[in-house]
């Protein structure tokens, strides 16, 4: 399904950036043409970093980009 597609994207690509990068930055990942929920997505990228941040204590530092102001509210809200 969708959402084990979207976490393991963002675990692929943080397991292949890390070693190379001090800061990593995702998008909205799969909210504009695939439409796949907004909320849901964040949930799934926020909760994905937060395990793989546990896993690995030297891993750089993560940003939630966002471009609407909805998203930013989601992510907010989310990250407290």
């Amino acid at each position: 399904g969708q959402i084990p597609a979207l976490r393991f994207g963002l675990m692929l690509t943080l397991g292949e950036c890390m070693t190379k990068l001090k800061s990593i930055a995702f998008c909205c990942i799969s909210t504009g043409e695939f439409h796949f929920p907004n909320e849901k997505a964040a949930k799934i990228a926020i909760q994905t970093v937060q395990d793989y941040q546990k896993e690995n204590q030297n891993s750089p530092e993560m940003v939630f980009n966002v471009f609407k102001d909805s998203d930013y509210k989601i992510y907010k809200q989310l990250l407290g």
